[in-house]
């Protein structure tokens, strides 16, 4: 077990529909490299997982609200993707501000497959490189992004991934550029 997140707290925020590998996948990496993790999500209890947006997948427990949360708390931000999820999270003020004040603190914000679509709506995508879904491509070109097609794009603090696929680098490079971070006091 390595330890190159020793001393991290790493947030994940993630509502009902999320991709179950995308929230699986990434949290066990941080955990693996020594790193804490914390499910955000809009309302306290469990949130629904999917696999391919359409097949229940099970539950995951949410460690609170996030409109509990604040960004000093944490070292870094994930957002998973899945298409429902993403999309609950653009109706919440209180995720989109989180989102929106953690790219703008300078903190690495990681996001895969639709999970970009808050930064979106978090008003936080313009003249910045991402990669995404092809589904939200157009947006994010919307919002003033360049958007790119490669397995992990990053643009100073911004991390993203395309798909599931990506998964293998995604993780890698999460845990990369959380390491490189300092963690908080």
């Amino acid at each position: 077990m390595s330890n190159e997140l020793q001393g991290r707290k790493i947030a994940i925020l993630a509502a009902d529909g999320v991709e179950k590998v995308e929230l699986e996948q990434p949290r066990a990496a941080v955990e693996t490299a020594g790193g804490q993790v914390e499910l955000l999500s809009v309302n306290p209890g469990e949130i629904e997982a999917r696999n391919h947006d359409l097949e229940p997948a099970g539950s995951f427990a949410v460690d609170r609200p996030v409109g509990e949360a604040t960004v000093d708390e944490f070292d870094a931000l994930v957002l998973p993707g899945g298409t429902v999820n993403p999309d609950k999270l653009r109706l919440d003020e209180s995720a989109v501000a989180f989102v929106r004040d953690f790219v703008r603190s300078g903190k690495p914000v990681a996001a895969i497959c639709h999970g970009p679509w808050t930064l979106v709506e978090a008003d936080v995508v313009r003249d910045r490189t991402l990669t995404s879904y092809p589904s939200i491509r157009t947006d994010l070109r919307n919002a003033g992004a360049t958007v790119v097609d490669q397995e992990v794009c990053i643009d100073g603090n911004l991390i993203t991934s395309r798909s599931p696929k990506d998964l293998p680098a995604f993780c890698q490079a999460i845990t990369d550029q959380f390491s490189n971070t300092p963690a908080h006091t």
